[in-house]
This record gives structure tokens, sequence and C-alpha cells, in this order.
């Protein structure tokens, strides 16, 4: 089955592509098939996802998964939440992965309440009017480090340290980190829910 990835990031198509490889699925990026981003007007993530899933749909005729994920700091009352991707544009700094890094490490030189949770929201379609979206969320809470470590991942992983792990996300080979994610939670989440509701195998 081919399906349309909601979103242009890399680093995300791998990493779903991946985790999706038992259910032989085609992962196909909406900027391969020409189409744009869509408009992210909501506060929680499963609005943004589901309104971002009906867009790739809708434009491409393919069924849709979107994920919409973000950071949430205790420290800053669950901010940066669904503007995560864009939270260096706040600081001044242009919109990157390395300047959220630097913007966050910024606002927090002087916070010790370093607790924050990662958040990844699936929203699946089989079309842009599919009346029953399936929906997975998965969760991690960490800390957030003084300095990133590791090279690995994208995003936040290089400041996200997982204490059961002793090491950020970054610091992990990708099946470790795929294992203990919240993408992860959410993916094999989303695998049994798909196994279910679409393909009618065994969970």
């Amino acid at each position: 089955m081919k399906i349309v990835l909601a979103s242009n990031n890399a680093g995300k198509l791998a990493e779903l592509q991946a985790m999706l490889a038992p259910l032989n699925m085609q992962l196909v990026r909406q900027a391969d098939l020409g189409i744009g981003e869509a408009e992210e007007p909501f506060h929680t993530f499963v609005e943004n996802a589901l309104a971002k899933a009906r867009h790739a749909a809708q434009a491409s005729g393919l069924p849709a998964l979107a994920d919409d994920a973000g950071l949430c700091v205790d420290a800053f009352g669950g901010q940066p939440g669904v503007d995560t991707a864009y939270y260096a544009t706040r600081f001044g700094y242009a919109k990157s992965d390395a300047n959220n890094v630097r913007a966050l490490l910024e606002q927090m030189a002087h916070i010790d309440r370093r607790r924050a949770v990662m958040v990844s929201t699936l929203v699946a379609l089989r079309s842009a009017g599919d009346p029953q979206p399936l929906i997975a969320v998965g969760r991690v809470a960490g800390e957030i480090t003084r300095q990133p470590l590791g090279s690995g991942g994208f995003g936040f992983d290089p400041v996200m340290f997982i204490p059961q792990l002793g090491k950020t996300f970054a610091q992990l080979p990708p099946e470790i980190k795929n294992a203990h994610s919240h993408r992860g939670q959410s993916v094999r989440a989303m695998i049994a829910l798909m196994r279910e509701h679409w393909l009618c195998q065994p969970i």
C-alpha cells in the first residue's frame, strides 16, 4: 500500500518508513508529490495532525499519515508544544533543528527544573473524508541537558536525556531509540490499529 506522509521532514520519513516496514507500506513524502504544507492553526497535536492528514489525502488521492510531534517543557507550562518546529523563530533565529536546540538551551540556562515530555500523535486516514481516523499517541519523559550530546536523530534528540537509558536520544542507535521513543510508541500503536481496521490482520 502506498501512503502519503504529511511531512517534508526527511528524518521523520526515515524513522517512520523503518518502523512501518512490517506492514509493507510505502511512505511517500507529500513534497515528492508536489503537495505543500498544510495550515496548522490548532493548539493540540491531534487537531494539527488531523488537519495535515486531511490536506495530504485531499491533494494526493491517497491514504495519508500525519505525525504532529513536539516538546513540552514543564518549566514553560508545556511549551513549545505544537509550535516546537518554529521555537527558534521566537528568539530571532531562523527555523532549524540546530537553532531550536540553541534557543532552548539559552532559555533554560538558569533553570534547574528540566523535566520535559516528547509527544508524538499519529493520524491515519483512508481518504480526506474518512469519518473514522486512526489516532495513536506516544509520550516519553526525560530531562533537558545543559549541552547537546550525541550526533544521531534529529530535532531535540541531542538534549533529550532519558534517565532509564542514561543517554540522550541522539546518543542511541536507531533501533534502540525507536524502541523507546515517543514516535516508536505511537507507531507501534498505529500498526496495531491499521492491522485491525484497515488490513483485517490479527494484532
